[in-house]
């Protein structure tokens, strides 16, 4: 535990800085005292002995470290939280929205309120069965009912007062406790004259584990209470740790003293084995148990409303409707939601599974409280910066405890709570509302993202990592979303894309907001389903713009390789788009001119074509077999028919043309169909193209690079070439690997025309 960089001392001694509030409540009467009083409980009392006659002293030594050591990884994981920010109402449902988001907070949180609210019935329950051993007719249920409302009746007078008045049952305890000691070690040991029936059960390790770990859980009655705190930052930590330091400190001794003064047939057949060995016997140790029982129930009590005040607050609840999350509002509605609740729980009889499923969802709460300590850590995120520093593998161990006991515990009631918060977060999911504050998920993508490019800057790129990396660039997102849309469909969530909305000007004479406006581009896009980021950039020409753009975009071998371009209505700017392809070939990236007609619904059972212009001598094919081959993966183009068009100008070459294709087209393992032709005399080039692809949905042509000067007079060529197209993509590569993008591995008898 030297790792802990921690002194409980000075936690315990400190005085508190000034908290501008007029809340009363510090570590002690706020935290510790709920959080002794729940862990030393009915399992103390009543079942310490059967632990300890089941498995022997050894065992039951290494269960009370295993289970202590779970709670108190626990405890320090939410301290270490609370020294880090400020801990508002609702306790743990306030540290795991801030941290997770609140559609996980609430999907935590709404279960928590639920149980402990039924713990109050629970505890009310096994207070009314203590009263069976001075009152065996008690009418149980009957008494359950009264002792909730004497729960409410207590707890109603305030926080404060609930508190104090739990002192006195703190005292009775502690005078148990001493004078279970004198009578172990001052009188005879209590030994049995019962013979153990043959067929007595006798439980295993993980079981006996089972029935004593919920001793030990409660670690969240103070946290429950953070709104009421005066200073939450420095009160939970301390109430916290010393509560739970204390409770292993007695939970190591009893097992001593109970092995010394009784033996194992006495442990295991008396229930009430501390009322034979203690000094004054029942006289302090039922007192004792039930002072303990109630305690329990008032903290129970008390923490339920502020957690649905905590949710009321956060406006996941109807607050208009139910008079709830208003600044400043008491409690009264969340009370009388908590005691109807509670008192409706008493006529369900038998709550031996509600008790199960409770304990799960509390444990599910340690098991997050740890997770997001070890998270916050993990993800480095320079906000976390807390006063108690705890290395996250200690909160990662934690929380792998607090899940693994619920397996063990019950493992059907571990599958039902998680599934019920799943349901939750799923519900809530619908309806989040992005938040300030923001949450841990970014701190631990922006680490994983660091992680991930440092190890993959180390690694070569080769043809077959090769992926497209999209920058779409558009003048207006709203009026080219079909070729936006064409980007992340050439890209098939196989890489990045980048819809860039280059604006012509200067950033200090435009009344332009680039933040606001990104933002709208990235709204657009995931209103329409196009998986993509949005960007603005402020160019002072087209031309040049792109050319930044381009270079600037991407980091650590993310960079964009492909750009994407509509077709313009001004053939100046066609102009430009091709005298940029040389520049982007120098920085190894393709170009794609796309001239897109409006998309027309895709009618269920219509077998949609693609079609590539074979040419094999700009050595642009693989880009466009690949680009075809993406375009069907995605589920609008699925089935899509992928045909090989090529023109020959004989026999021979046709003949070549087609051994080629018929060669490349198995190698590259895409389904396609091919298709050549001999160009007859009185037919030109274009007319055949048109005539073959009038009736295609996308047709994928080469793109050359013209020579310097002669960019006008290819211009005017793509053009006549276009007009008689349907929604057509000039294709130029200019990646790395031009040529082996579909064939990184070519057979050598395999040459290319």
């Amino acid at each position: 535990m030297s790792l802990v960089k921690m002194n409980i001392q000075s936690l315990w001694t400190n005085k508190p800085q000034r908290h501008f509030s007029d809340k009363k409540l510090g570590a002690f009467l706020g935290v510790f005292t709920p959080t002794i009083l729940t862990i030393l409980g009915v399992i103390m009392y009543l079942r310490f002995g059967w632990v300890l006659g089941q498995v022997g002293l050894a065992k039951t030594f290494l269960i009370v470290i295993i289970a202590n050591s779970i709670t108190l990884l626990t405890t320090l994981s939410l301290s270490a939280i609370a020294t880090n920010s400020h801990v508002g109402v609702g306790g743990a449902y306030y540290m795991i929205s801030r941290s997770l988001g609140l559609e996980i907070g609430g999907a935590i949180g709404f279960p928590l309120f639920f149980s402990q609210a039924l713990s109050v019935t629970l505890y009310a329950f096994g207070l009314a069965e203590s009263l069976r051993f001075v009152w065996p007719e008690i009418p149980v249920s009957l008494a359950a009912f009264i002792i909730v409302l004497l729960v409410a009746i207590v707890s109603l007078r305030g926080a404060a007062f609930a508190l104090k008045s739990q002192i006195p049952v703190m005292v009775l305890i502690g005078l148990s406790l001493l004078m279970l000691i004198f009578g172990a070690f001052s009188g005879p040991p209590v030994s049995s004259q019962l013979e153990m029936p043959q067929d007595f059960p006798k439980a295993d390790f993980w079981s006996v584990f089972a029935v004593f770990f919920p001793a030990v859980t409660g670690i969240m009655a103070g946290l429950g209470l953070s709104g009421d705190l005066k200073n939450p930052r420095q009160s939970i930590p301390r109430g916290s740790v010393v509560a739970t330091l204390v409770g292993f400190v007695i939970y190591l001794l009893i097992p001593v003293v109970l092995y010394h003064a009784a033996d194992t047939k006495s442990l295991l057949a008396d229930p009430l084995i501390w009322t034979r060995i203690a000094m004054f016997g029942p006289w302090l140790i039922l007192p004792g148990l039930c002072g303990a029982i109630f305690s329990s129930a008032v903290g129970s009590m008390l923490g339920a409303p502020r957690t649905l005040q905590a949710l009321a607050m956060d406006r996941l609840l109807p607050v208009r409707r139910l008079g709830l999350g208003k600044a400043g509002m008491d409690l009264r509605w969340g009370f009388g939601l908590t005691v109807g609740l509670s008192l409706s729980a008493v006529f369900l009889g038998d709550l031996n599974a509600v008790a199960t499923v409770a304990t799960m969802f509390f444990l599910s709460v340690y098991g997050t409280i740890n997770m997001v300590a070890a998270l916050e850590q993990i993800s480095g995120n320079p906000h976390w910066r807390p006063t108690l520093h705890i290395p996250w593998y200690l909160c990662l161990a934690g929380g792998l405890g607090s899940f693994g006991a619920m397996l063990l515990i019950h493992w059907p009631a571990t599958v039902f709570a998680i599934s019920v918060e799943i349901l939750i977060w799923l519900i809530l999911k619908r309806q989040f509302r992005k938040e300030a504050w923001g949450d841990l998920r970014r701190d631990l993508y922006e680490a994983l993202i660091r992680w991930s490019l440092i190890r993959l800057a180390d690694r070569p790129m080769t043809a077959r990592n090769w992926r497209p990396h999209m920058l779409v660039f558009v003048s207006n997102v709203e009026k080219r979303l079909d070729l936006a849309r064409f980007g992340a469909w050439f890209n098939e969530s196989r890489g990045v894309v980048t819809i860039c909305e280059l604006v012509n000007g200067d950033l200090l004479d435009l009344n332009l907001d680039t933040r606001l406006r990104q933002r709208e581009i990235n709204s657009i896009l995931k209103r329409e389903g196009i998986i993509a980021f949005g960007e603005v950039n402020v160019v002072q020409d087209i031309e040049r713009g792109i050319l930044a753009v381009a270079q600037a975009n991407g980091m650590a071998g993310m960079d964009s390789n492909t750009v994407l371009v509509g077709w313009p209505d001004d053939e100046r700017r066609l102009i430009a788009f091709l005298r940029v392809i040389k520049r982007l070939k120098c920085l190894e990236q393709s170009l794609i001119l796309g001239k897109v007609n409006p998309l027309q619904r895709f009618e269920e059972g219509k077998l949609n074509e693609i079609h590539v212009w074979w040419g094999g001598l700009k050595r642009n094919g693989d880009l466009m077999l690949l680009l075809a081959y993406l375009l069907n993966r995605n589920p609008a183009w699925r089935y899509a028919r992928i045909r090989i068009l090529s023109i020959a100008s004989n026999d021979l070459m046709k003949t070549q043309t087609e051994r080629f294709l018929a060669q490349l087209i198995p190698e590259i393992r895409i389904d396609a169909e091919v298709d050549v032709m001999v160009k007859a005399e009185s037919e030109s080039v274009v007319d055949i193209m048109h005539r073959e692809s009038a009736a295609a949905d996308v047709v994928l042509l080469g793109l050359a690079t013209p020579d310097q000067g002669a960019e006008e007079k290819y211009a005017e060529r793509l053009a006549e070439l276009a007009a008689g197209m349907p929604t057509c993509f000039f294709v130029h590569n200019g990646s790395l690997f031009i040529g082996d993008l579909v064939t990184p591995e070519m057979p050598a008898e395999v040459d290319q025309p």
